[in-house]
């Protein structure tokens, strides 16, 4: 088995474990939600993240385009809910940021 068949199933297994699971145009995609106003109960962690961001594998970004809704199941605490799609941008080692916009 080659690194990339090992690590796409590595992906896998952390999206299984550890992701958080959103709608986004009509299909459910696992990724990472992360939102600024959120900071973690114990500590402070400083970042220059300022917009809501959901990242996901670039096999699964096929087909998303931006203005499409993103909907977060997560709860409401926890940053939960439904974004705008603002933009795309791909990093370059296979996932894919999504820049959310919090819909009014």
């Amino acid at each position: 088995m080659g690194f990339r068949e090992l690590s796409d199933d590595m992906d896998a297994l952390v999206l299984d474990g550890l992701g958080d699971m959103a709608t986004v145009g009509g299909r459910e995609i696992a990724g990472f939600f992360s939102a600024p106003w959120l900071q973690p109960r114990m500590g402070r962690i400083n970042t220059a993240l300022r917009e809501p961001q959901f990242e996901i594998r670039a096999i699964d970004a096929d087909g998303i385009e931006s203005g499409q809704l993103v909907s977060i199941d997560l709860s409401v605490q926890d940053g939960g809910g439904q974004y705008d799609l603002v933009q795309l941008e791909p990093d370059g080692t296979g996932w894919v940021t999504l820049i959310l916009r919090m819909r009014a």
